[in-house]
């Protein structure tokens, strides 16, 4: 019997032993105290806790946590009860404040949370809290972190997960809504409208720009062409004339010409008095053929007829001469 007893007596110590060891795991920390005070935080890893003196306080995990509460009764500045529910991210710093700064920490989170989120919207009118959920998140955060300081407690950030105005004041919020959005839609369609009779108005301007434009160019090109044509018209005129006077002049030449060659010849065949006044009447003949209705008669040529006669008997004469010759 001894030796079953010692036995024994050595196997319950050994389980004493094995249950008084313990392994932390990763981003966990555990408070133990001893002889019930703080004796040491333990990190991540394996630990021997004394039989009998050392208890583990508090398990305590180090990482980000997240806290949904349930909706809070809240009033506005202008007396609008709204409910609010709010969600906190927090993580713990310290394990020792954490477990011994204050008794339940996640109710004191809670009630601050609540008491915080009552005293701000209590500055707000209605439309500034649907309007300003990132004022209030962060003025909460501010608040529950310095608060939470001394609690080991961090707090990361508040959202504002819903607000729920009472039912009446939804039906006026949907209500307006909807009159905004039927005033938007009047006023797109109004410039709509406007947009369109400006297009329409900037087109027929255009148009009339245009139309103006090409009649104007038109008429010019017209008035081009008729100063085109009359300078053409001009120049044929003036060259006809050129022709006509080079033609006269010409004509003027030749006639002169013949006529002092004629007289050179006659100079040259020394004519008797007789072919002289015969030449005289032939000029006069010419003179007479005009349109002048007086005619003024030298006196050298009005014994004519006896002049004739006798240029008449020297031509018969000078035929008998050629005759007999022959």
């Amino acid at each position: 019997m001894g030796f079953w007893a010692l036995l024994a007596v050595i196997v319950f110590i050994f389980i004493i032993l094995l249950t008084r060891i313990k392994i932390v795991p990763q981003s966990n920390i555990y408070v133990v105290e001893r002889l019930g005070a703080f004796y040491k935080a333990w990190e991540t890893g394996i630990h021997f806790l004394v039989p009998f003196l050392d208890r583990v306080s508090k398990k305590v995990s180090i990482k980000e946590q997240v806290l949904d509460f349930k909706p809070q009764a809240v009033i506005t500045k202008d007396n609008v009860t709204m409910q609010i529910d709010t969600i906190v991210f927090f993580q713990v710093t310290n394990a020792v404040q954490f477990t011994y700064g204050v008794e339940r920490p996640i109710s004191a989170i809670e009630n601050l949370t609540a008491t915080t989120l009552r005293n701000i919207i209590g500055e707000l009118e209605l439309d500034a809290t649907l309007s300003s959920r990132d004022l209030i998140n962060t003025k909460i955060t501010g608040t529950l972190d310095h608060a939470t300081d001394r609690w080991g407690i961090k707090v990361i950030r508040v959202e504002l997960k819903n607000i729920l105005p009472p039912a009446e004041i939804r039906d006026a919020m949907e209500k307006q809504m909807k009159a905004e959005r039927e005033k938007r839609e009047k006023i797109l369609q109004a410039e709509a409208e406007k947009s369109y009779q400006v297009t329409v108005a900037e087109g027929e301007k255009e148009s009339k720009i245009l139309r103006a434009e090409a009649d104007k160019q038109t008429a010019i090109l017209r008035a081009e062409a008729q100063k085109e044509a009359t300078i053409l018209q001009g120049e044929a005129v003036r060259e006809q004339k050129i022709r006509i006077a080079e033609g006269e002049a010409q004509s003027i030449e030749v006639v002169q010409k013949a006529l002092a060659e004629s007289l050179v010849q006659l100079n040259q065949a020394n004519p008797n008095a007789a072919v002289l006044q015969l030449k005289a009447l032939e000029a006069f003949a010419k003179a007479a053929d005009g349109q002048a209705t007086k005619i003024i008669i030298p006196s050298e040529i009005q014994g004519l007829a006896g002049l004739a006669a006798g240029l008449k008997g020297v031509i018969e004469d000078k035929s008998v001469e050629k005759n007999s010759t022959k």
